[in-house]
C-alpha cells in the first residue's frame, strides 16, 4: 500500500491540469495519483497519462460519483482529493508528510488562497478561512485529507453531482477532528471573474440553503450549470 493518493475529479481540465500535475509529480513512488473523468472531450486523459496518472472513467458527470471511485480504485493509506484547478507550493510533499504522522481520526483541509491580485479577494479569503476553521465548513475545493479509514467509517461521498463535500462533512460525527492546516492551497479565480464577488458568494450560499432545506441535487446541479 503506498502513503498518499491523490484523486482528482475532472471535465475538460486541459488547461488547468498539467500545472496541478506538475505541482504533484515530486511525490514520485511515495504515492499516486488518480484522474477520474466523467467524458472529457478535450485533452485531459491523455495529459493525465503523459504525467503517470492512473486514469479511471465515470459514466455520468458526477463528481460525488467520480470522488467514490477514485476512493475505491486508490491504494493508499491517506486519500486527498484535490480540483483540477489548484495549485500547490513546491514543498507541499514535505509539510504534509509531517502532518500525515498525526492522528488517523483527523481530517484536513488547506488554507483558502485565491491566485489572484485583487484587494477583494484578500477580503474573501479572510471571510472563507474564518467559516472553514471557526465554524468547520470548509469546502471541497479547499482539499480534504483523511485516512482512509476515516473516509470508509464515514462511508464516503455520495453519488451526488454537487454539494457532495458538503454532504460528508455534515455525515462527520465529531467536528473537532476538521484541522485547517496553516499553509495554503491556490484556488483558480475563474468562478468569480465572471460576476462580482460576493454576489458570487451570496449565491453559493443559497445553493447550500436550497441543499439543506431538501431541494433536489439534480435541480440544484441544473440551475448551478446554467449560471456557472
Amino acid at each position: 500500500m503506498s502513503k498518499i493518493s491523490i484523486i482528482i475529479p475532472t471535465i475538460n481540465e486541459a488547461n488547468n491540469l498539467p500545472l496541478l500535475l506538475s505541482d504533484l509529480s515530486i511525490i514520485q513512488k511515495e504515492g499516486e495519483i488518480l484522474i477520474i473523468d466523467s467524458g472529457s472531450d478535450d485533452r485531459t486523459t491523455e495529459i493525465a497519462g503523459i504525467h503517470g496518472a492512473k486514469v479511471y472513467k465515470a459514466k455520468e458527470r458526477n463528481r460525488g460519483l467520480q470522488l467514490d471511485i477514485g476512493a475505491k480504485k486508490s491504494n493508499g493509506e491517506w486519500l486527498i482529493f484535490l480540483h483540477a484547478d489548484t495549485r500547490l507550493n513546491h514543498d507541499w510533499l514535505v509539510k504534509i508528510k509531517s502532518v500525515l504522522k498525526g492522528s488517523k481520526n483527523h481530517i484536513y483541509f488547506f488554507k483558502f488562497k485565491i491566485n489572484h491580485k485583487k484587494v477583494i479577494y484578500r477580503v474573501l479569503e479572510i471571510l472563507v478561512n474564518f467559516r472553514s476553521k471557526y465554524l468547520k465548513q470548509p469546502y471541497g475545493d479547499q482539499g480534504l485529507i483523511m485516512h482512509r479509514s476515516t473516509y470508509l467509517k464515514n462511508n464516503g461521498f455520495r453519488k451526488i453531482p454537487l454539494m457532495e463535500d458538503v454532504d460528508f462533512l455534515r455525515r462527520l460525527n465529531n467536528k473537532k477532528n476538521l484541522k485547517q492546516l496553516n499553509f495554503p492551497i491556490l484556488i483558480s479565480s475563474r468562478k468569480w471573474e465572471r460576476t462580482n464577488v460576493f454576489l458570487q458568494a451570496i449565491k453559493n450560499w443559497n445553493y447550500r440553503r436550497r441543499w439543506l432545506r431538501g431541494e433536489s441535487t439534480k435541480s440544484l446541479y441544473i440551475d448551478y450549470y446554467k449560471n456557472n
